[in-house]
């Protein structure tokens, strides 16, 4: 089969690799008929992870069933499904609690001690091959595969987006403990903070502010009813007290990550988190959902080299705020937001900027890393002509 392969820093094409195949009987199939590139699959595209060379990324993924091993009970061959990006048992003390970004079965124990979680196609998350590809193995499919209703070819576009960001948006809007009618402040307007801003307004936010440096990302921003900060102007905190009283906001959501970077270019790690504690008012909540890795040997900067940023804890703690983090444990959202979309309350296929066969792949991963104008949100079809 065809597949995107990592081959180093800023080296991906697509290869020959072996077909995708049942390695248990509670595994299944899928041929994929739509998979994404992700905002973090540039981190390890940039080599900024200790992803090994030869992985197949992707975990952003939606396909047909065509293969189903024998322990598996309610998936078909022939149905549409989509898969969260990352990858649970179902059975294990975290996936129990709902937790299933931090899998205690699939986890790979070798990466850091304590490690729990697992995803497609990802560094540090266990040995499975990503969906940029034709074909791709579903380990514990019944839990893994949610079953799509009958307008899953109609809404394909926007139902591929439960696989991670639309559901990573609502987490951490719920991690910032978002309550109708409350002030949000966003960082990021990439395809997550977009994705927050969305569940922002179906939870109904009195105000949604979004903050970046890119126009075409703040015009989408502001086509959902948000407020567009302009973060160059590097005033963003005085900003958000003017528009609210002089409060700050109700909670904040931390959708970047630690490759953010100033208004000059220059790469800050810890620059959007303490702006969050400034912008946000005291005993607010921030969300982070933004990837931070536990070290990042390419780091210039010496702290980040280590996984850790100069953090203001002292204002943090004055202002009495308090903060949820991690991946998104999508199955907790999944079904009900897919409800959303079954009824036209959602569409967040509304941000995808570019739809391209998979041989279009490494091209498309080089304009989205550039942040080139344009470049929102790429969506790839594996069997296209």
């Amino acid at each position: 089969m065809k597949a995107l392969v990592y081959h180093g820093p800023k080296k991906v094409s697509i290869d020959s690799v072996p077909d995708s195949k049942l390695e248990k009987q509670t595994d299944v199939i899928i041929k994929l008929t739509t998979t994404n590139i992700c905002g973090s699959d540039l981190h390890m595209y940039e080599g900024r992870t200790d992803v090994e060379k030869g992985k197949i990324l992707g975990h952003e993924n939606l396909g047909e069933v065509v293969e189903v091993g024998k322990a598996v009970d309610s998936v078909k061959k022939g149905m549409k499904v989509v898969l969260p990006f990352n990858i649970g048992c179902g059975f294990c003390a975290n996936c129990e609690r709902g937790l299933t970004g931090f899998c205690l079965t699939c986890a790979d124990p070798s990466v850091m001690p304590g490690m729990a979680g697992a995803a497609y196609g990802f560094a540090g998350m266990g040995p499975y091959s990503g969906g940029q590809a034709e074909y791709l193995r579903v380990p514990y499919a019944d839990f893994n595969c949610l079953q799509l209703p009958e307008d899953a070819t109609e809404k394909e576009k926007d139902y591929v987006m439960l696989s991670d960001i639309f559901p990573t948006g609502w987490h951490s809007t719920r991690l910032a403990d978002l309550k109708p009618g409350e002030s949000i402040l966003i960082y990021g307007a990439g395809p997550v903070g977009l994705m927050a801003a969305l569940s922002a307004k179906i939870q109904g936010a009195s105000q949604i502010f979004v903050v970046d440096h890119k126009a075409d990302r703040l015009a989408l921003a502001k086509q959902l009813g948000a407020t567009p900060i302009d973060s160059s102007d590097d005033n963003v905190s005085e900003q958000i007290r003017e528009l609210t009283k002089g409060l700050g906001a109700d909670c904040g959501a931390e959708c970047i990550g630690y490759q953010c970077h100033n208004s000059k270019g220059k790469e800050v790690p810890n620059m959007v988190m303490n702006a969050l504690v400034d912008a946000v008012k005291a005993t607010g909540t921030l969300g982070v959902v933004g990837v931070f890795i536990p070290q990042d040997p390419k780091a210039d900067d010496a702290l980040e080299k280590k996984g850790q940023i100069a953090f203001d804890m002292g204002k943090f703690w004055f202002k009495g705020q308090k903060m949820g983090t991690g991946q998104c444990n999508v199955k907790a959202y999944n079904r009900r937001l897919m409800d959303l979309i079954h009824h036209g309350k959602a569409n967040p296929s509304f941000l995808i900027s570019h739809e391209l066969p998979l041989a279009q792949a490494p091209e498309a991963y080089k304009h989205f890393d550039n942040r080139d104008e344009g470049w929102t949100k790429v969506i790839l079809h594996p069997h296209a002509a």
